[in-house]
């Protein structure tokens, strides 16, 4: 179950001041007790900005994350953080704790308007940035039928959530493509993400399940990751949780959001995407470097995961290294 708390209300945002489970504050807090790094470089300054009625409904930035403490910058759009890349620890301000976890690829993070999440990271990132127009939000919930007061977000963590992956891809291709039909199909997807965000947001409270806990989905992540060109097999991975096989694969789902083999999969083509981009290597030597029984085999999956094919990828390589 994914549920979003009340949003603070703004006497509620200042300085120091919590929700009980993320700290937020209107702008940035300096604190003695470690440095903190810059805004990321891609995103723009506040000054930078538009006014709210000329923003679009929908952006998308990639956006570098440092290493180390830094306060996620403050927006007037509601923020999805969602994680490119392999595995990284991370921790995070939850009321006066600080908590640990691992920031998967493809799960997010939802910062609301007008506040900021701070994190600490324990290598640099990379995040896909959707910023969405409260309005957008408010529109969507008039046109289901939920009263308006009832829309404000809170901060989330660590959410998988197939359909706002699916939005936040095809985000990313139609700027990469700068927009080739124009802003209506990206006020299309923002459309579609407020109504996802308020879909999750009105499910019912169900009990949770048992999640692995961090430190083990972290030792199993490792493992994975060094392993990717073995056949991995499920009482393997669940050896390495130290848990049987039937309650590792419930405990890895719920902490995770995807099945242990959609996770090795997913690893899987994103190492050999890497190695492609990477070039010096033919498809079929990627293939079995990372796993899969031979090049089609890796063709197949990475055209459903990624929507592209090996040979596409590997053309791509000789222009960046050109461009450097």
């Amino acid at each position: 179950m994914l549920a979003f708390a009340r949003r603070p209300r703004a006497h509620e945002r200042m300085r120091g001041s919590t929700n009980g489970r993320f700290a937020l504050a209107r702008a940035p807090v300096t604190v003695n007790d470690g440095a903190m790094s810059d805004r990321p470089a891609c995103y723009p300054e506040p000054s930078v900005v538009s006014a709210a009625a000329r923003l679009p409904l929908l952006d998308v930035l990639t956006s570098p994350v440092p290493q180390g403490r830094f306060d996620s910058p403050i927006d007037d759009r509601h923020v999805l953080c969602l994680h490119l890349g392999a595995p990284v620890p991370v921790s995070y301000r939850a009321g006066c704790v600080e908590r640990g976890g691992t920031r998967l690829h493809g799960q997010f993070c939802v910062v609301p308007a007008g506040s900021s999440t701070r994190w600490t990271l324990s290598q640099p990132a990379t995040s896909l940035l959707l910023r969405l127009a409260p309005s957008s939000l408010r529109e969507s919930a008039e046109a289901i039928g939920v009263g308006a007061s009832d829309i404000d977000l809170a901060p989330a963590i660590h959410i998988r959530d197939a359909q706002v992956e699916r939005i936040g891809w095809m985000m990313q291709a139609e700027d990469h493509d700068a927009y080739p039909g124009g802003r209506l199909f990206a006020d299309s997807l923002a459309t579609a993400l407020a109504a996802r965000l308020l879909s999750m947001q009105a499910r019912p409270a169900a009990q949770p399940e048992r999640a692995l806990p961090a430190w083990r989905l972290r030792r199993v992540v490792e493992y994975v990751e060094v392993h990717l060109d073995a056949d991995l097999r499920l009482a393997e991975l669940a050896e390495v949780a130290g848990f049987s096989p039937s309650h590792f694969k419930a405990m890895f789902k719920q902490a995770t959001g995807v099945p242990v083999h959609r996770f090795v999969l997913e690893r899987r083509v994103e190492r050999a995407r890497d190695r492609l981009l990477e070039g010096g290597a033919s498809v079929t030597d990627v293939a079995l470097e990372t796993g899969f029984a031979h090049a089609s085999h890796l063709a197949r999956c990475m055209q459903r995961l990624l929507g592209t094919s090996p040979s596409k990828v590997a053309a791509m390589a000789p222009r960046r290294r050109r461009s450097r």
